[in-house]
C-alpha cells in the first residue's frame, strides 16, 4: 500500500477515529513528478519529448482553465505541448480538417479537443474523427469498446483518475458494494465497468440515476460510493453507512460573493456532515479534478510509448 499520501487524516468527536482526506492534488503532484523522472531518461537515451497538443474552440472560462491547466502538467511532465485555438463561428468542415491534420502529424503522440462544442458543430463526428491511438481522451468508440471487455486502451481520465486514486490509497474494493451516481458516458458508465472488472475494481456495481426509485436505498448499502450526478449537496449523511468510501465528481459552480471570482466549486456530496461517517472521501476542490489531468498526461505517455 502506498502510504505517502495518507497524511490528512481528520479527527472527529464522538468517539470515531477519523476518516481520511483523499489529496487528488497531492496525488497528481507526485505521479507527474514519476512520470517527468521517466521522460527525462528517455529523452537522455536519444528519443523526443512526448508531444500533446490541444484544439480549444472558443472562449469558455471552464474550458480556458482546464486547457491552462494542461499546458502547466504538460511542463511539469517534461512534454512538449501545443494549443490550437479556434472561435466559435469556426466550421466543422475546418476542424474536421485540423483533427485529420494531427492524425497525420507524426510529432504529436496524443491530441484532445476541448469540450463542449459550439452547437453547430456535431461533437460526436469529431470525436470519432480522431485516430484512436492519439485518443489520450478516451472518449472515442474503439477505446470505449475495448475498455468494456477489458483489452488495453486508453481509458477516460476521470474514471481513470479515481481508479488510481484507489490504488494509491489501497482502499479495498474486491467483494464490495460500490454504487456510481451518474450514467454520462465520460464517467458513469467508464466508471461503472472499471470497478465491475477485476484489475481494476472486482466490486459488485450498481448504477443509480435521477430516475433510480431506490436510490437512497441503494447508497445506503454501498461500501463505495462515486457520486458523478452534477447536482450540489444531494448526497447527504443519511444516504451513508458508517466506514463508507465516497468519492466526490461533482464540480458545479456556486455563487459565493466571499470567493475573489464571486463562486466556488461545490461537490455532488454534502462534505460537512458526510465525512464524519466516512473511512476515505474525497475534498472539491483538491480531490478528483487533479487526477483528471494527471491522468491525461499518463496516457499521453502511454501513447508516446506505443509508438
Amino acid at each position: 500500500m502506498d502510504t505517502s499520501n495518507n497524511n490528512a487524516t481528520a479527527n472527529v468527536g464522538n468517539g470515531k477515529t477519523g476518516y481520511t482526506l483523499i489529496d487528488g492534488k497531492a496525488t497528481a503532484a507526485k505521479i507527474k513528478e514519476e512520470i517527468r523522472q521517466e521522460v527525462e531518461q528517455l529523452v537522455a537515451q536519444g528519443r523526443k519529448r512526448p508531444h500533446l497538443a490541444a484544439i480549444l474552440v472558443g472562449h469558455d472560462g471552464g474550458s480556458e482553465t482546464y486547457v491552462k491547466n494542461k499546458v502547466l502538467s504538460c511542463e511539469a511532465c517534461g512534454f512538449k505541448s501545443s494549443l490550437i485555438r479556434y472561435e466559435d463561428n469556426v466550421t466543422e468542415d475546418e476542424l474536421l480538417a485540423k483533427v485529420r491534420e494531427m492524425n497525420e502529424d507524426a510529432d504529436i503522440d496524443g491530441f484532445i479537443v476541448q469540450m463542449p462544442l459550439p452547437k453547430h458543430i456535431d461533437e460526436q463526428k469529431v470525436i470519432e474523427t480522431i485516430d484512436y491511438r492519439k485518443d489520450v481522451d478516451g472518449f472515442h468508440p474503439i477505446n470505449v469498446g475495448r475498455m468494456a471487455i477489458g483489452l488495453p486502451c486508453f481509458i477516460s481520465a476521470t474514471p481513470l483518475g479515481i481508479i488510481t486514486l484507489i490504488q494509491r490509497y489501497g482502499i479495498e474494493t474486491s467483494g464490495k458494494k460500490c454504487v456510481v451516481l451518474g450514467r454520462s458516458n465520460i464517467v458513469g458508465k467508464p466508471m461503472a465497468q472499471l470497478m465491475l472488472q477485476k484489475q481494476y475494481g472486482d466490486a459488485t456495481v450498481t448504477v443509480c440515476h435521477s430516475r433510480s426509485k431506490t436510490l437512497k436505498e441503494e447508497c445506503r448499502n454501498a461500501d463505495i460510493i462515486v457520486a458523478a450526478i452534477g447536482r450540489p449537496d444531494f448526497v447527504t449523511a443519511e444516504m451513508v453507512k458508517e466506514g463508507a468510501v465516497v468519492i466526490d465528481v461533482g464540480t458545479t459552480r456556486v455563487a459565493d460573493e466571499t470567493r475573489k471570482g464571486g463562486f466556488r466549486l461545490n461537490g455532488d456530496v454534502k462534505f460537512d456532515e458526510v465525512a464524519d461517517k466516512c473511512s476515505y472521501i474525497t475534498p472539491v476542490p483538491g480531490g478528483v479534478g487533479p487526477m483528471t489531468i494527471c491522468s491525461l498526461m499518463k496516457n499521453t505517455l502511454e501513447a508516446y510509448k506505443r509508438k
